[in-house]
């Protein structure tokens, strides 16, 4: 099985502001660490059905958070800095995730040994490529002009919290039972519901 050809986004190293510097390493994990890596394993676990499926799963799980998080944290922030602009930019956003949504609930009824998992799989790269070099090179430019430092700074914390709804990454924030058993929980989980998770956390880590 041949690794299919994804075209990713390099991260500017030059952007500065916190939350810009997240999402962008975010963004840069998805191809190359997660996906990757996750293909890698698939692809070497041929014939062990249960490893290739702990690997997509894990995808799954990370991506769906990410997901939720841009939708919970980052595309309101655009709203309110940009006006109308930033509106018309989180509805696109929010549009483009239809799509990868639509792929994840889909990829979360099949078995990796499903013949149609992998040309899914694929789909749903080509859509999160064409998502992130879209935040890449337009939304989060014109993002990062329009707010301060110490905005950044609060909305990068806000962001690095919603990591409480993926069970697959120990993390200082996550409890010990995450708040949602499926793929499919999470991302249709109402936005409200989302938030009041959040704000039953802690803004700091725990500390031991």
């Amino acid at each position: 099985m041949n690794r299919p050809e994804i075209h990713v986004i390099i991260p500017d190293c030059n952007l500065p502001k916190p939350l810009i510097i997240a999402l962008v390493k975010e963004h840069d994990d998805f191809p190359y660490e997660f996906y990757f890596i996750a293909i890698d394993q698939y692809i070497s676990a041929e014939g062990n059905i249960g490893e290739q499926q702990k690997w997509a799963n894990q995808f799954r799980w990370e991506l769906a958070r990410h997901t939720v998080g841009e939708e919970l944290v980052i595309y309101p922030a655009f709203e309110k800095h940009l006006g109308a602009e930033g509106k018309k930019i989180a509805d696109d956003n929010r549009a483009q995730h239809k799509e990868i949504k639509d792929y994840l609930h889909l990829l979360e009824t099949l078995w990796v040994s499903d013949e149609n998992y992998r040309s899914i799989f694929d789909k749903l790269m080509k859509s999160l490529n064409e998502h992130i070099k879209k935040e890449e090179e337009n939304d989060l430019p014109k993002f990062e002009q329009a707010i301060k430092p110490a905005d950044s700074a609060l909305l990068a914390r806000s962001f690095e919290r919603t990591k409480i709804f993926a069970p697959t990454r120990a993390h200082p924030y996550v409890p010990n039972k995450p708040p949602f058993e499926t793929v499919a929980s999470l991302l249709t989980a109402p936005i409200d519901k989302l938030r009041d998770l959040i704000e039953k956390f802690p803004q700091e880590p725990h500390k031991q």
